[in-house]
């Protein structure tokens, strides 16, 4: 939990009207805490709304044990931030600054009376989402990462947390920051991932992350849905919104970050409503939060690996553990696809150490004021030079073909072609990479002959594959694996697949138009087909 000043003051202006006090307290029960006693810590479940009846409550630096911001919760302010809705934890530790009495209302009970009372809901999320926002900003969090820029796991750990939305604190090895070189210490000088005041993650990944922020949810709690969603991309967030505003009990897994492939553009202008232009990345935030409003349960980076039919006509889903299993009536497919890379030496070798598949701002910063070099044809390619050119000194356009024309709009193409600080290679493929612990050196093979580039960012944004390995011999897939729907398998609705019951939506589905714009209605319109099936099903 975090607050703002700013934020507080509005609340004091415009404080929960009294009859919605009156129900959180029918809910709830009193409870006192003494001066300095803990109030939330690191960790802890989000697992009851607390209403301030009397007293303060501070946040606490969980390094220094100190208190972290000048402002504090008092009378008629509540505790809390977004992830209460999804059942999180705690980020930041709260603890009282004096006497204070506190109306304690349990998750479950709060979460109900929000969905029969929207002024309740609306004003409580309002703040939330505010509060994740300014932490995030603020980057108050007691998550420490030392390294990012020279380690690919830390970097890995930093693009998930940051594509989620999760606050978090990222310094470089040489930092000369007082708080950079006391991690330093604690880490041994060595890239990391520090929890807390002192706890060093061994062989740190963004799943073990999760594990410790409440993130990867315990599902094992709740095996049985009405339906499952594959993939967090704007067909998958749309559809769980959905789901959840027609009262079916959803539950969306998606293995990287919510946004799909859409998360990583740095901007789309194309989306109607947003006439100036939105990331990827905020667009669909925005539905995670509608969802969660709406009770759909979230959980990440959960990967599904197979998929088995019961004999009551339920579909299990196993998931990347081998062990969790999560069953539901109908499954919706919005898996999207899968980045494709190019077929040379040491890509793996420089991926996260120089190779990147996205550019938002943490990727734009390693290349500041140095060539940057983008791979491709297509929108997202030309996105991305756009943007990494208010950081890069230069950025090279790489292109198989002859012209932009087939594979790219025209108003990006016209603006590419006429920016200074962009020069566009066509007929031209990267032949060879080169350097030692990170990538410095790129060779460029085109009609003039070789091209050597020193840099240490390479994007690669060629094309992709959709992810539908799980999910042979349970759906018909066309020659490219992607999922067929509708009268070609003769199903009854546009999205329903050849197995009643199992449907697909967005860049996975056969013949779909690959837009942000066709993901969010098809994601929308599917749940209508699934809450049918549904309730045939439990008839």
């Amino acid at each position: 939990m975090e607050s703002i000043a700013a934020d507080l003051e509005t609340m004091k202006r415009v404080p929960l009207a009294d009859r919605h006090v009156a129900m959180i307290c029918a809910i709830g029960s009193e409870r006192t805490y003494e001066c300095g006693d803990m109030v939330a810590e690191v960790g802890q479940p989000m697992d009851e709304f607390l209403y301030v009846l009397e007293g303060e409550i501070e946040v606490v630096d969980p390094w220094s044990g100190e208190r972290l911001l000048d402002a504090s919760l008092g009378p008629t302010q509540f505790m809390g931030e977004i992830g209460f809705l999804n059942a999180g934890t705690w980020f930041l530790p709260m603890r009282a600054a004096s006497v204070t009495k506190v109306v304690a209302a349990p998750r479950e009970a709060m979460l109900e009376l929000m969905s029969r009372v929207p002024e309740l809901s609306d004003h409580v999320i309002s703040v939330f989402a505010a509060r994740r926002r300014k932490q995030f900003e603020a980057q108050n969090s007691s998550v420490k990462l030392i390294g990012a820029d020279r380690d690919g796991a830390v970097q890995r750990v930093e693009s998930f947390l940051r594509r989620n939305r999760v606050p978090y604190e990222s310094y470089d090895l040489d930092s000369s920051e007082e708080e950079a070189l006391e991690l330093c210490k604690l880490s041994d000088h060595k890239p990391s991932v520090i929890m807390g005041d002192s706890e060093v993650m061994a062989d740190p990944t963004p799943r073990k992350v999760a594990q410790k922020l409440g993130l990867d949810l315990n599902i094992c709690s709740n095996r049985d849905y009405d339906v499952l969603i594959v993939g967090g991309g704007p067909g998958g967030v749309a559809a769980a919104v959905y789901a959840g505003a027609e009262g079916l009990c959803a539950l969306l897994v998606e293995d990287t970050a919510i946004g799909g492939q859409a998360g990583r553009s740095s901007r789309i202008e194309n989306y109607m409503g947003f006439p100036t232009g939105i990331s990827g990345a905020d667009l669909v935030y925005r539905g995670e939060i509608q969802a969660m409003k709406f009770g759909t349960r979230f959980a990440m980076p959960r990967r599904v690996t197979a998929l088995r039919q019961t004999d009551d006509g339920r579909f299990c889903a196993t998931l990347d553990n081998n062990e969790d299993e999560i069953c539901a009536h109908a499954v919706v497919v919005a898996t999207g696809v899968k980045y494709r890379r190019l077929p040379i030496a040491r890509l793996a070798e420089f991926e996260g150490a120089g190779i990147y598949y996205a550019a938002t701002d943490m990727e734009a910063r390693f290349c500041r004021n140095n060539e940057a070099i983008v791979v491709g044809g297509g929108n997202s390619a030309g996105q991305a030079a756009m943007f990494l050119s208010r950081a890069a000194k230069h950025v090279h356009l790489v292109v198989r073909g002859k012209s932009l024309a087939q594979s790219m709009s025209e108003y990006l193409t016209r603006r590419l072609e006429s920016d200074p600080a962009i020069t566009i290679h066509h007929e031209t493929e990267v032949s060879a990479l080169d350097g030692d612990d990170r990538l410095s050196e790129v060779t460029l093979s085109g009609p003039d002959g070789e091209l050597r580039l020193a840099t240490n960012a390479l994007f690669i944004m060629i094309g992709a594959a959709p992810n539908t390995d799980w999910l042979k011999g349970h759906a018909e897939l066309d020659e490219r694996g992607f999922v067929l729907t509708g009268e070609e398998v003769g199903a009854r609705s546009p999205f329903e697949t050849s197995t009643p019951g199992i449907f697909a939506i967005g860049d996975v589905r056969g013949g779909s138009v690959k837009r942000v714009a066709s993901a969010v209605g098809e994601g929308s319109v599917v749940i209508s087909a699934a809450w049918n099936h549904v309730a045939k099903q439990k008839s």
